[in-house]
């Protein structure tokens, strides 16, 4: 396999990741006042057993109300007056946002959201068994 190279708007040079290990580790780096979220992955099943259509899980990926905290932009909860209490969550956190918020994108067939900082709700300690209702 021959190798990509790519250029950026500025005219820079970079080869593009060959390899498996090296591609997992192209998540984008939150922006401004933007976090970086990953999907939780969707249970398959119900609780009776029952298997969940591939809709349904779509669905359920789609319009989930709960984020995986993986990044958190430099600029994101530094205005004080918007956010006297400090940041609202941090990386590691599993968070509350409305259905359908931010920016959806699929890597390596994982969903990641960007969203921004005033789009967060809560923090939840235990995310299993939260749904939308």
């Amino acid at each position: 396999m021959s190798e990509i190279i790519i250029s950026d708007a500025l005219g820079n040079l970079s080869k593009l990741p060959e390899k498996k290990e090296e591609k997992a580790t192209q998540l984008p780096k939150a922006a401004g006042y933007h976090i970086l979220c990953m999907v939780p992955q969707v249970e398959e099943e119900y609780d009776s057993g029952l298997i969940k259509s591939a809709l349904t899980q779509q669905h359920e990926e789609v319009l989930t109300p709960v984020l995986f905290v993986m990044d958190i932009g430099p600029d994101a909860y530094a205005d004080k007056e918007r956010f006297p209490s400090g940041p609202l969550c941090k990386v590691g956190d599993f968070i509350l946002i409305r259905p359908s918020s931010g920016s959806r994108l699929k890597i390596h067939g994982r969903e990641f959201r960007i969203i921004n900082d005033d789009s967060v709700e809560a923090v939840v300690l235990d995310p299993r068994g939260i749904t939308r209702a």
